[in-house]
C-alpha cells in the first residue's frame, strides 16, 4: 500500500548497476569461464591475487586481492536477485568470485591505458550521473552530513570507499569503450535485421502428441522381461530400502506431575528481561493525495501537479470529503482505492519529507502541499500513538504460553532421556509399561514413508535411516511431543520382480520408445506432406490433427508449439506455401505450412532504424568485448597472474546449466 512512499528501490538498482559494476562487464565475465589452476595464497581472506602479467607484477608491485568478504557479499545478492535456495551459496560464490577476479584483470588493463577517472571526472559523475536526483537535487547538493548519511544507510560503506567504487566502474566503462567504440553496422545489415524481426507469419500446423504416442506403445511381455533383463542395473535398487521400528511416543499430558505451572515471579521475570520485544515504537496513521511529478519532468509540469494539488486542498479546507478526493485524484495506485489510507506507519519509513510532517501534525489535522521526489502531496493525520513499553497486565497473556512451551519441552527432552536409558538397560516394552506407556512396532516402512501414530515422523525417520540395526534407544522430536525408537530390522534396497513391478517397467518402455516413435512419426508426415504438397491432406490420411495460428510474430506463444522465437521461428524463412521439416519440441512435434506471411513495410523499417541499429551495435559491442575479456583473462592465467586461495582448489563447481 504504501510502496510508492517507501526509500526509493533504485537505488538498489543502481547499486547493482554501477557498484557492482555495469551490465556487460558482468554479463561478459559471467559468460566467460574461468580456470582455477594457477598457484595459490595461504589468505583465509583471499579469494584470489590477480598482479600484473610483468616484471612489476612478479615483484609483488602492482597485484590486487580480492577478498573472501567481497565474493561472499555479491554471492548474497545474486541469489536473492535470482530467487535460489541457501544451499546453493557455495556454486554461487565461485560464480562471483570469478566475476570479480576478472574485474580487477579488467582493472589491470585500464590502468595501464591510463584510463584512471579524476576527482574532477568523479564530481561530474555525481552530479550528473544515476546518482544526482539525490545527491544534487534540483541541481544544490545536499551537504557532507546527508552525503554521508546517504552512503551509509543505501550501502554500508565509508565515503572514500564509495567513491573509489565510482570511480573504478568510470575506468572500466572507459576500457569498454575503448575496445567496442568502433564498432559499427551498415544500413543494409539493420534493414534486413528489422525485417527478420519484424516478419509475420500465418500457418497450418499438424501436431503430433507424445502423450498419445505413448498409447499406442503395448509391447508383449516378452519385450517387457528383455527390456527388464537388459536394464539390470538400472532396476536393482528399484525396491527402496525400508526397515521396522519400534518406538514409545508421549506428549505433555504423560508427563509426570502433569503440565508445568508458570508462577507470576517467573511471568516478571521473563518480562524484564525481555521488555525490547514489547516496545510500541511511535506511529502515525495518516491518508495521503499524490499528485505525481514524473522524474525529469519540465517546469511546466511541475507547475501544473503543484497548481491541481493546492486546488485539492482549497476544496478540503473548504470541507470537501479527503477520502472521496483521494479516490479520485490521487496518483499513488497502492491508497488511492482506499480513499489514500496508508494504515500505521513507523518513523523512516516514508521519505524524510513525508515523514516529517506526518510526525508533525496532531490527529485531525490537514498538512499544506508536501513536495517529494514523487509530487505533491496532501497528507491527514487520522491517529498517532507514542512510543512506550506495553505494562505487564497487557502482555502477561503472550508471556504465559511462551514459558509454558518452554517448561514443558525441557520436561519432555529430559523425560525422552530418562525413558531412552531405561529402554538401552531393560528394553523397550518394559521401560514403556513401567510408565504406563505402550510400544508400538510398524511394518517394514521407508524412509519417506508415513508413521500413522505419529503427526510427524520425520525427524524419527531421518534418524532411524542413519543408524544400524539393534542400535542403542533414541530420543527424538513428533512435533507435539517425543519418541524413543529402536531399529529391529532392516531390508535392503534391491531389484523387484518383474510381476510385481510390470507397471512401472511398462511406463519405463513406453519412455524410452517415444522419442523414436516420434521422430518416425514427424518424417513421415513430412514426407507425405511435400509428395502431396498439402499438409492438411498428409495430417488426415495420418489421423493427426490440424491447427491454424493467427498471424503471429517471434514474441508470440502458439497452443502446443510455445515460443515462436524457438525451432518452429523457421516459420518465418519459409515462403508463403512453404512446408517445414519435422519440428521435435520434446513433448510434442509439429510440421508448420505457410499459409499467409506479412514483411514489415518501409514504413516500419523507417520508424524502428534507429532502435535496431542500437541493438545490432550492442550486440555487436558485447560479443567484441566477450572476445576481449577471454583473450585477456588466458594471458594472464598464461602469465600465471592469478592466484587462488588453496581452498578454491577444492570448492564446488557450479551445477551444469547454471
Amino acid at each position: 500500500m504504501i510502496r510508492i512512499l517507501q526509500k526509493d528501490n533504485r537505488i538498489t538498482k543502481i547499486l547493482f548497476a554501477v557498484i557492482i559494476g555495469f551490465a556487460v562487464v558482468t554479463m561478459v565475465i559471467t559468460l566467460v569461464p574461468g580456470i582455477f589452476d594457477n598457484s595459490s595464497v595461504n589468505d583465509a581472506n583471499a579469494f584470489a591475487t590477480v598482479r600484473e602479467p610483468g616484471l612489476l607484477g612478479k615483484l609483488g608491485i602492482d597485484s590486487s586481492t580480492v577478498k573472501m568478504t567481497e565474493v561472499n557479499q555479491l554471492a548474497s545478492r545474486q541469489l536473492q536477485q535470482q530467487h535460489l535456495p541457501e544451499f546453493l551459496l557455495p556454486y554461487m560464490s565461485q560464480r562471483a568470485g570469478q566475476i570479480l577476479v576478472q574485474r580487477q584483470i579488467l582493472k589491470h588493463e585500464a590502468d595501464r591505458l591510463n584510463l584512471q577517472a579524476s576527482d574532477e571526472d568523479l564530481r561530474r559523475e555525481l552530479e550528473t550521473g544515476p546518482f544526482a536526483q539525490y545527491l544534487f537535487p534540483a541541481g544544490k547538493y545536499i551537504g557532507d552530513d546527508a552525503y554521508m548519511n546517504f552512503v551509509q544507510n543505501f550501502f554500508q560503506v565509508s565515503r572514500a570507499d564509495f567513491e573509489s567504487q565510482i570511480k573504478s566502474d568510470m575506468e572500466l566503462q572507459r576500457l569498454q569503450a575503448l575496445i567496442t567504440g568502433g564498432v559499427s553496422v551498415s544500413d543494409k545489415a539493420v534493414r534486413e535485421a528489422y525485417k527478420a524481426q519484424g516478419t509475420k507469419a500465418k500457418f497450418d500446423y499438424a501436431v503430433i502428441s507424445a502423450d498419445d504416442l505413448r498409447k499406442t506403445i503395448n509391447p508383449s511381455d516378452a519385450d517387457l522381461e528383455k527390456f527388464f533383463k537388459d536394464n539390470q542395473a538400472r532396476y536393482a535398487t528399484a525396491i527402496p530400502e525400508t526397515r521396522k521400528i519400534q518406538y514409545v511416543s508421549f506428549d505433555a499430558s504423560n508427563l509426570p506431575g502433569g503440565k508445568p505451572q508458570i508462577s507470576d515471579s517467573e511471568v516478571q521475570t521473563y518480562y524484564n528481561q525481555h521488555q525490547a520485544q514489547f516496545q510500541v515504537k511511535e506511529q502515525v496513521k495518516v491518508r495521503h493525495i499524490l499528485i505525481a511529478v514524473p522524474s525529469g519532468a519540465d517546469s511546466k509540469t511541475d507547475a501544473a501537479a503543484k497548481a491541481k494539488a493546492d486546488d485539492l486542498l482549497k476544496q478540503i479546507k473548504g470541507g470537501a470529503n479527503f477520502a472521496d478526493l483521494a479516490s479520485k485524484n490521487s496518483d499513488d495506485p497502492g491508497s488511492k482505492p482506499q480513499g489514500g489510507e496508508l494504515g500505521w506507519l513507523d518513523r523512516g519509513r516514508t521519505v524524510p519529507e513525508f515523514d516529517k510532517v506526518a510526525f508533525t501534525l496532531a490527529p485531525g489535522q490537514t498538512s499544506d502541499v508536501v513536495k517529494t521526489q514523487f509530487g505533491y502531496h496532501i497528507l491527514q493525520v487520522e491517529e498517532k500513538k507514542t512510543a512506550h513499553l506495553r505494562p505487564l497486565t497487557e502482555v502477561k497473556a503472550e508471556i504465559v504460553p511462551i514459558l509454558e512451551q518452554q517448561r514443558v519441552g525441557a520436561a519432555e527432552q529430559t523425560y525422552a532421556s530418562q525413558l531412552a536409558a531405561d529402554a538401552k538397560k531393560n528394553g523397550l516394552e518394559k521401560a514403556a509399561a513401567s510408565r504406563g506407556l505402550h510400544a508400538v512396532a510398524t511394518d517394514y516402512v521407508a524412509k519417506d514413508g508415513v508413521i500413522a501414530g505419529l503427526s510427524d515422523a520425520s525427524a524419527l525417520l531421518t534418524q532411524a535411516f542413519s543408524v544400524v540395526k539393534g542400535a542403542d534407544p533414541a530420543s527424538v522430536s513428533t512435533g507435539d511431543g517425543f519418541a524413543v525408537f529402536q531399529v529391529t530390522d532392516i531390508k535392503a534396497a534391491h531389484a523387484p520382480a518383474f510381476a510385481e513391478y510390470k507397471t512401472h517397467i511398462l511406463d519405463d518402455y513406453r519412455e524410452q520408445q517415444v522419442p523414436l516413435l516420434l521422430n518416425t512419426q514427424l518424417a513421415k508426415l513430412d514426407d507425405r506432406a511435400k509428395v502431396l504438397n498439402d499438409l492438411k491432406k498428409a495430417a488426415d490420411e495420418m489421423k493427426i490433427p490440424v491447427k491454424t495460428s493467427d498471424l503471429v510474430a517471434r514474441d508470440t506463444q502458439v497452443p502446443e508449439i510455445g515460443s515462436m522465437a524457438g525451432p518452429a521461428s523457421v516459420a518465418f524463412t519459409l515462403n508463403k506455401g512453404g512446408i517445414s521439416a519435422p519440428i521435435n519440441l520434446g513433448r510434442a512435434g509439429v510440421v508448420l505450412a505457410v499459409t499467409d506471411k506479412q514483411e514489415p513495410t518501409a514504413e516500419d523499417i523507417a520508424k524502428n532504424f534507429d532502435q535496431t541499429r542500437e541493438q545490432l551495435v550492442n550486440s555487436q559491442r558485447e560479443e567484441l568485448f566477450r572476445v576481449y575479456v577471454g583473450n585477456l583473462t588466458k594471458k594472464y592465467e598464461d602469465a600465471g597472474a592469478i592466484r587462488y586461495s588453496k581452498r578454491q582448489a577444492a570448492a564446488p563447481s557450479l551445477p551444469a546449466g547454471n
